[in-house]
């Protein structure tokens, strides 16, 4: 067992605050990393605030961990001390059911267990994220992250990434296509990036004008704003595929309505129910499919870092000391940051 350094809420009204608790020791398949940056995401703030149930309390978020390698079990092989490395929203499956066996973890039939706010198989104890100092996870778990990339921008990498990842490389996105991103945010932009070096021509797709030029510097070839009905009528039909990244409750009938026949919308951001509904028109006239994706299994994850480190992708990043932690998740939640707040975790020893 070691001791651990973090931050914790322990109910779901309560502000992050400093918490120590135990972790595990290396076992000989597991991998002990130091934490050196943990990605914010909007996830922990619904965990937190128990938005979609089950929270387990005290609980310690992250989930777009980045680190450095302290020790390696005996059976480790893909990982040295000193390495840098990386944790994403997992830490855990079944490893034998279907979907495991064929590198697709995250939709494990016997359900993965996750970062933070989930339960180890083996001792039922609590996982505990990345807002802490050092983590124990099983090597088919880790990433390796390559030391050119910008370590504190790779963070989010590991949620946000993947998460935009996954569907474009699955839907097979690439040159000759026509490929819109829906909502310019922490998914959004990460979309754009990645749709840009797969060599699709990319549209930035907003409700906001102001967006625009934005969407343009990280890489979007032109922008549509879904307000504007003379600019939907002008892009009706035409879209190969349409990477839906908002994270709430909308209507998805007007961008049904940008799809060429038989292509695909894929909703990588809203877990909650379509309001208004999805029409039955909508999908039926032109054969449309809508469809969704989450996260990605370890083997794609890899590639993914390794595509990131190819094309020199990260994400726009703001830095924050853990002490101003709780600022930046109510700023989070007013969609003020560009694109995604990242904990340096060497702030942790000065603010506990």
């Amino acid at each position: 067992m070691s001791l651990a350094h973090g931050y914790a809420v322990h109910d779901q009204t309560a502000p992050l605050v400093p918490f120590s608790f135990e972790r595990r020791a290396a076992g000989p398949d597991d991998v002990r990393i130091e934490i050196l940056f943990s990605g914010i995401c909007h996830s922990d703030l619904h965990q937190a605030r128990d938005d979609w149930g089950g929270a387990k309390f005290p609980m310690v978020p992250g989930h777009e961990i980045i680190g450095r390698v302290t020790e390696v079990g005996a059976n480790v092989t893909g990982f040295k001390v000193g390495d840098f490395a990386g944790v994403g929203c997992m830490v855990d499956s079944c490893r034998h059911c279907a979907a495991c066996d064929e590198d697709l973890e995250q939709y494990c039939e016997k359900g993965a267990t996750y970062t933070y706010n989930s339960t180890e198989r083996d001792s039922g104890q609590p996982t505990f994220g990345g807002y802490s100092d050092h983590i124990v996870v099983e090597q088919r778990f880790v990433v390796k992250v390559s030391e050119t990339l910008d370590l504190k921008a790779a963070a989010p990498l590991l949620c946000a990434g993947i998460t935009t990842y996954s569907p474009l490389r699955h839907w097979k996105v690439g040159p000759g296509q026509k490929v819109g991103v829906i909502g310019l945010g922490g998914l959004g932009h990460m979309g754009v990036k990645f749709a840009k070096a797969m060599g699709a021509t990319v549209v930035m797709i907003t409700t906001t004008p102001e967006k625009g030029a934005d969407a343009k510097r990280l890489g979007a070839d032109e922008v549509l704003v879904s307000r504007d009905p003379a600019q939907m009528k002008a892009h009706a039909g035409s879209f190969d595929f349409l990477l839906n990244t908002i994270p709430v409750s909308h209507d998805t009938n007007p961008y049904m309505s940008l799809l060429k026949r038989d292509a695909t919308m894929c909703l990588v951001g809203v877990l909650t129910e379509l309001d208004p509904p999805l029409m039955g028109a909508s999908v039926m006239f032109g054969r449309k499919h809508i469809t969704g994706s989450a996260i990605g299994g370890m083997a794609e994850t890899q590639e993914m870092m390794d595509f990131c480190a190819e094309h020199n992708i990260v994400s726009d990043v703001e830095v924050i000391d853990i002490k101003t932690v709780n600022e930046a998740w109510e700023r989070m939640a007013k969609n003020d940051v560009r694109y995604r707040f990242v904990i340096d975790m060497a702030t942790l020893e000065k603010a506990a």
